[in-house]
């Protein structure tokens, strides 16, 4: 995933809460699916940023010698200056960019397909 072309403010802006209630028809229900895809992004991002640090693991005999490595503080600093997993998400979500299902629906659903 492209965490930079996102489109999602860096910074936090005031919002309509009505915007939110006309995506899913409930306040909570909007909350919940931003703070699940939020944890579905955290979780991409961080894999991602672990993945691009392992290459400057330290051994044992190189932690005694203090340095500065300058590629590991721009990939620290890229990953820092990005919008955050919240931010991604709420533009995610009033975009009509995240899938979203139902599981108690479904259940019914599969119940009365079951009694049939």
């Amino acid at each position: 995933m492209k965490f930079k072309n996102t489109g999602a403010q860096k910074s936090t802006i005031t919002r309509d809460v009505n915007d939110f209630v006309d995506k899913t028809d409930n306040i909570f229900k909007a909350v919940s699916v931003m703070a699940k895809r939020s944890t579905q992004v955290n979780e991409k991002m961080k894999a991602e940023l672990m993945l691009k640090l392992e290459e400057f693991a330290l051994t044992q005999e190189q932690l005694d010698e203090v340095f500065e490595n300058q590629e590991q503080i721009a990939v620290s600093k890229f990953y820092e200056s990005l919008p955050k997993p919240w931010a991604i998400a709420m533009k995610e979500l009033l975009n009509d960019e995240i899938y979203m299902r139902d599981a108690d629906e479904e259940e019914s659903v599969g119940n009365s397909n079951n009694n049939a």
